[in-house]
């Protein structure tokens, strides 16, 4: 069996490590922590499609490298987390919850009251390392709706599998499914 996928992602070539979701279906696994080339290069090419937006959102934890990146190469002062728990700084929390395909079981998603009243009437864009399911990216949309946000785009670096069929989302490239023996499933 194949241990790695080899793309190009915003002019980069990367091994995406094949990991199992059950014993006939693999997903590649896109990790951005601490590839700073991948981060800087994603950041731009994203930025390059992006909608015009007010404030942009992404939830803990893969994205937020990504997210950081794109505020300071637009010159943004700021951007949104949507965290997996809530801290103690936070007050007035808004919550969303969701199932995602590399995390097990439900989560929820929460927004300190102070981010949520930044984003009542902005336009908000989304943006995610990987959009698979949907599941993380619904999440985010409910926060947004939940506080009064406009949601102007949903953008990640790789669309996984059905994602890639969404009109909806802006993305870099495709990223398929994988059989067991590491092959990519037909679209």
């Amino acid at each position: 069996m194949k241990q790695f996928y080899r793309m190009n992602i915003a002019g980069l070539e990367r091994d995406l490590p094949l990991c199992p979701l059950n014993e006939n279906l693999y997903i590649g696994a896109f990790v951005m922590f601490g590839d700073v080339a991948i981060t800087k290069a994603c950041a731009k090419a994203l930025l390059a499609k992006a909608p015009a937006h007010d404030i942009m959102l992404t939830a803990e934890a893969k994205g937020i490298p990504l997210l950081y990146e794109m505020a300071a190469q637009h010159g943004e002062n700021r951007y949104i987390l949507a965290r997996k728990s809530p801290k103690l700084y936070m007050k007035n929390i808004v919550a969303a919850k969701e199932t995602s395909i590399t995390t097990k079981g439900e989560q929820t998603l929460y927004l300190d009251g102070a981010d949520a009243a930044y984003m009542k009437g902005k336009r908000v864009l989304i943006v995610d390392d990987v959009i698979s399911t949907g599941q993380s990216m619904a999440a985010l949309e409910n926060l947004v709706h939940q506080v009064g946000g406009n949601i102007v785009g949903r953008m990640a670096v790789l669309a996984e599998g059905d994602a890639q069929k969404r009109g909806d989302i802006i993305y870099l490239e495709k990223l398929p499914l994988f059989d067991r023996n590491g092959d990519p499933l037909p679209e």
